[in-house]
């Protein structure tokens, strides 16, 4: 694969200028385009020999996930985000372990997020890595969403899972949290901490593999998958940084940005996923962050065929499910989380969307997302939900 973006740049190596080409900075197969719905395996792709470490031959798991085991052998291939749930459901099932989906993040690397990866360490500090990561990992996984903010002298890097048909949310937060500790830690020192982690699942019966690779306080049942450390962390300057392959690399991420090119609703879905639990996320907000007019937003929504109310309470559904199915967070505190006045409110709207009550939902034993999902949400979810976001 031949990677050319215009004249070469120039580094210094041992006080000599050197050319640094695309090609020598990006290996091949890191730049392939991502079609929607689907990732580059990178961090997936050690499931496969984390099932060896449990003395499980991992090709029949990978193909009755639907994926050829051949694919596993490079990291920069890609599959379904839908396939990766599956694959991960099966894995919990064969091993018996109900954190496999850690174990499987934490032996992967910064360099497992592909070119956002390499990008995040030529990035002049942790700050600059962690805003490279938010911006730019749609790149490497369409199915995460990260976000990165500060409050009271403190960061907060977060992971949303936004595909509404994806089974094992919680294995791929658990999985996204241990990578970025990884990549944390290969930025920062090998002795960095987080001050605290959040997770939005129920507590394991065995604590300590999360608590060993953290080393830091583990607080089960949150509603976000969270890495909370002190925000002077994020000025720590990046050892190794070369700003002449920093160029390079967001050359060729704004190139792979253009080519793949993107819906705008998706666009709107990935940033609602992130804000939905905040206080500003009104259209008014969302068209505020997008640097255009309400109506604007309106007009362009319409346009791919879905209206700003509708896509909210798409996502409002898919954050309610996860939390339902994967965590004992109480309904008032999802009810209060997605913006609701009362849980009464956020029951009523829960029953249209799926036709059972939270209640229910939890109950029926954390029942398989795909059927209960994409089928009946469309036609019920554009019919609105009260609450105070809409």
């Amino acid at each position: 694969m031949t990677n050319n973006i215009g004249p070469a740049l120039k580094g210094k190596s041992n006080g000599q200028e050197r050319p640094i080409s695309l090609s020598s900075t990006v290996p091949a197969g890191l730049g392939r385009m991502l079609p929607p719905g689907y990732i580059h395996l990178g961090v997936a792709k050690e499931i496969a020999p984390t099932l060896r470490g449990f003395g499980i031959d991992p090709a029949p798991v990978i193909r009755e996930a639907g994926l050829d085991p051949a694919l596993f052998d490079d990291g920069a291939n890609i599959i379904p985000h839908a396939a990766l749930g599956r694959l991960l459901t099966l894995s919990v099932a064969r091993t018996h372990c109900p954190h496999f989906g850690f174990l499987a993040g934490r032996h992967a690397t910064i360099l497992s997020l592909g070119l956002v990866g390499r990008l995040m360490q030529h990035s002049e500090t942790v700050g600059d890595a962690l805003r490279a990561l938010v911006s730019n990992l749609c790149i490497q996984n369409r199915g995460a969403v990260p976000s990165l903010t500060v409050s009271d002298g403190m960061a907060l890097l977060t992971f949303s899972i936004y595909q509404p048909e994806a089974e094992s949310a919680d294995q791929i937060s658990d999985g996204s949290l241990a990578v970025a500790v990884n990549a944390l830690r290969t930025l920062r020192g090998a002795d960095w901490n987080p001050a605290e982690v959040l997770l939005p699942r129920a507590a394991p019966a065995d604590q300590e593999p999360y608590r060993r690779h953290f080393r830091s306080p583990v607080r089960f049942n949150q509603e976000s998958a969270t890495l909370v450390f002190p925000a002077h962390d994020l000025d720590h300057r990046i050892d190794g940084a070369d700003p002449m392959v920093r160029e390079v690399l967001e050359e060729r991420i704004r190139q792979m940005k253009l080519a793949q090119g993107r819906e705008f609703s998706d666009d709107i879905r990935r940033l609602l996923r992130t804000r939905l639990t905040s206080a500003r996320c009104s259209a008014e907000d969302i068209a505020e962050t997008l640097a255009m007019h309400r109506r604007t937003l309106s007009r362009r929504l319409k346009d791919s065929g879905m209206g700003y109310r509708a896509i909210a309470n798409e996502i409002r559904f898919e954050i309610a499910r996860q939390l339902l199915q994967d965590t004992e967070v109480p309904l008032g505190q999802i009810a209060a989380a997605l913006g609701y006045s009362e849980a009464s409110a956020f029951t009523r709207a829960f029953r249209r969307w799926s036709g059972r009550t939270p209640k229910a939902w939890r109950a029926d034993g954390r029942v398989d997302p795909a059927a209960q999902t994409v089928n009946g949400l469309s036609s019920r979810v554009k019919h609105g939900a009260p609450g105070s976001l809409q």
